[in-house]
């Protein structure tokens, strides 16, 4: 199963994607949520994003979030407790399988990868 959807990264639209996916699993709705803030916080807000989910043939799924800033790779930070921020990818890092970005010409793709778990009914 694949779903693909074109938005605006805004803040309002990290809610309403996650209830998209609400038939995935919670571990793939907090990386899209988180995946799709990076975006907002790091690229800007308004940037035009696809953002994929689709399970694989090896039992995970896959979660792409892509912009046109190749430039503007995440880091992977250890934030301090008294921080406010920069756990996003850490917590990607520990909740998944895998993540990584791939480049392109005018673009990039973050991705990563959960285990797939059973779907909820609707």
């Amino acid at each position: 199963m694949t779903f693909e959807l074109s938005l605006l990264a805004t803040p309002k639209s990290v809610p309403e994607l996650r209830d998209h996916l609400r038939r995935h699993s919670y571990d793939v709705r907090l990386c899209v949520s988180e995946l799709l803030t990076n975006v907002i916080d790091h690229v800007g807000e308004g940037t035009p994003v696809t953002v994929r989910v689709t399970d694989t043939s090896y039992g995970r799924t896959r979660i792409e979030v892509t912009d046109p800033d190749p430039r503007a790779l995440p880091v992977l930070l250890r934030a301090t407790a008294s921080e406010e921020s920069g756990r996003g990818l850490a917590l990607l890092d520990a909740l998944t399988q895998g993540w990584g970005v791939e480049q392109g010409a005018g673009h990039k793709t973050v991705w990563c990868e959960v285990v797939r778990t059973t779907p909820r009914s609707p």
